[in-house]
């Protein structure tokens, strides 16, 4: 009975509490009904690279071989026992499989054809932080060891509760894998509000953090943002895209009043437009940045206060080099303000990457009013993306090391930082970067 009603009732009701309940029970582990959560392996399962074992969103399929390792991630936040359960079905035959965690293997024969839970016993958790749970098989009699949909957890581990993917509510089997994003907002000078004309930013990714499917995304600001990207095993991108101010994911659907115009770009710029994350007017060049290399990004503002339009343009080098090349420059109508709400940020936006660690350095911002002044910001607020404040995913973290700013993200770390930390990095030195903002390309 218990089996069938498993299939009909919502995860994450007390119903379906209880009903785990009584099913570890009858395997002998008695435990509080309140303490039982739901992991769904469709948003917090992995699978090893070469698999044929797949994530779908109803959970694990086609494992087949006993070279394929499924990993499950939940941060625990508290220490203490964790008992584990998974709800399986078997397809055909006889199968015996493993869950391991840290040194401690439990393993159960499992044949029972419907979606059932099955209890493989309990482990200690000696601190809080993330708990990597890798499902393997041992041997089977059929062609598939099983179909896996849940990981059901339970104990005083979880007294404080948990991180994971929780449901698929906003597609967040989807923004789940990906990783949190990451960000810093600047606190900008009181004498450069709302005059901001040009806004200088360096970024260092060290060797081995430049993973795949990562946006480096250096000079964010209202209406746009700059930066660069690994997009492949052999293409690197410098990336300048402005947002239209007509809210829409579908490029098509702008009018021609709302649309970004490009007014010119550099040599071997690509440019069009873009949608899916709202829409607007996008460049890139295809550039072979390297790892350990410290980058610099130039942004201006030129508003025209009469026509609501401001002209955006976006420069890139290497920053001890003195040449500059344009990326492009767009004009964004219903607008005519400065450089404002400026920002850097740390994405991942391959969903298979999303349990590798990266990590950014920002570092030597300045700002130019339409004075022509410079001003020095050192101070940012480390903010975090949907994914991080409903506490999905808290692998993230942000903070200063020596005079530069950091972001890291994904990898399932445990050393997150609280959201909303303000931070400061010790300024080293009063000179800004030698610009000849005349001659820019």
């Amino acid at each position: 009975m218990l089996k069938n009603l498993f299939n009909v009732v919502p995860k994450g009701s007390l119903l379906f509490i209880i009903l785990i309940t009584a099913a570890i029970k009858n395997f002998g582990a008695i435990i509080p009904a309140d303490s039982a959560i739901v992991v769904p392996l469709g948003g917090n399962g992995w699978v090893n690279k070469n698999a044929q074992a797949k994530i779908t969103e109803a959970g694990l399929a086609n494992w087949r071989s006993d070279k394929d390792t499924i990993s499950v991630y939940v941060r625990t936040e508290a220490a203490g026992t964790l008992n584990i359960s998974l709800k399986l079905r078997v397809l055909g035959g006889i199968s015996r499989i493993s869950v391991t965690v840290g040194q401690t293997v439990l393993a159960q024969t499992v044949s029972n054809t419907n979606m059932a839970i099955v209890h493989f016993g309990g482990v200690a958790i000696v601190k809080p932080g993330y708990v990597q749970l890798k499902l393997q098989g041992i041997n089977k009699s059929g062609e598939v060891y099983a179909e896996v949909s849940d990981v059901i957890l339970s104990g005083t581990a979880l007294s404080n509760g948990a991180a994971y993917v929780k449901d698929n509510h906003g597609n967040y089997y989807y923004w789940g894998h990906r990783g949190p994003s990451v960000h810093l907002n600047y606190e900008l000078p009181n004498r450069a509000q709302n005059n901001i004309a040009y806004f200088y930013n360096e970024v260092t990714v060290l060797k081995g953090q430049d993973v795949m499917g990562s946006y480096f995304m250096t000079d964010g600001f209202t209406g746009g943002y700059f930066g660069m990207q690994v997009n492949s095993a052999t293409e690197r991108h410098i990336l300048f895209s402005i947002w239209s101010p007509f809210s829409t994911d579908n490029p098509e659907s702008i009018p021609d009043s709302l649309r970004i115009k490009l007014l010119k770009k550099g040599t071997g710029v690509h440019t069009g437009e873009f949608g899916s994350e709202g829409s607007g007017g996008q460049s890139y060049l295809n550039y072979p940045w390297v790892a350990g290399k410290t980058y610099a990004f130039l942004i201006k503002a030129q508003p025209d206060t009469v026509l609501k339009t401001t002209v955006f343009t976006a420069w890139f080098k290497e920053a001890n080099q003195p040449k500059w090349l344009l990326i492009a420059s767009f004009n964004r109508p219903k607008s005519g303000f400065y450089l404002n709400k400026l920002y850097s940020f740390l994405e991942n936006f391959d969903e298979s990457m999303g349990a590798v660690t990266r990590k950014v350095f920002f570092g030597n911002q300045w700002v130019i009013g339409n004075s022509g002044k410079w001003y020095p910001i050192n101070n940012a607020l480390f903010t975090g993306d949907a994914t991080a404040i409903i506490n999905y995913r808290k692998d993230y973290g942000g903070g200063t090391q020596g005079n530069l700013f950091y972001l890291r993200n994904c990898g399932f770390f445990n050393d997150f930082t609280m959201l909303k930390t303000k931070l400061v990095r010790p300024l080293s030195g009063n000179a800004h970067p030698e610009i000849d903002i005349q001659k820019l390309p």
